[in-house]
């Protein structure tokens, strides 16, 4: 009836990144996608794609951001020090590390995950902004019910 868990990982998606930041890449500032990334590098600033653009942002195992993240889906196996706004679906691997508020149409977590932050799924049927998602982690922290 139960299966063993531990040994058992997210499935490998098919996604197709147009932009790669090495290794040894380090960006300071906003970035503002048109097509999905994937960072195995460092990122200092926020991450923001355009609305209703199905993008997609993978963070590497080496991968560091420093800042927030709004995309369609995120994918995160390094480490992110900001909140994360996913329209469609958040993954966190196994020994990711992520210190920031979560707002998710579906989610993923590997054994080994460290999440620290609020995890708040969006209503059902809407691919909120990142203010309105900001707005319903707010009235969750306060403990008032949103609008």
């Amino acid at each position: 009836m139960f299966e063993k868990l531990r040994d058992k990982s997210i499935a490998a998606t098919q996604e197709r990144f147009d932009t790669i930041v090495g290794k040894t890449t380090q960006i300071y500032g906003r970035m503002v996608l048109l097509d999905s990334v994937r960072i195995d590098g460092k990122v200092v600033g926020n991450i923001e794609t355009i609305k209703d653009n199905k993008v997609t942002v993978a963070i590497g195992a080496t991968g560091e951001v420093s800042g927030d993240i709004t995309a369609y889906r995120v994918m995160v196996a390094g480490k992110v020090e900001g909140n994360i706004y996913a329209a469609e679906r958040v993954e966190f691997h196994k020994d990711s590390v992520v210190h920031g508020d979560i707002s998710y149409g579906s989610i993923a977590i590997e054994h080994g995950a460290r999440l620290l932050g609020l995890v708040i799924q969006n209503p059902a049927g809407t691919n909120n902004s990142a203010a309105e998602a900001n707005s319903v982690i707010r009235s969750a922290q306060t403990g008032k019910s949103g609008s």
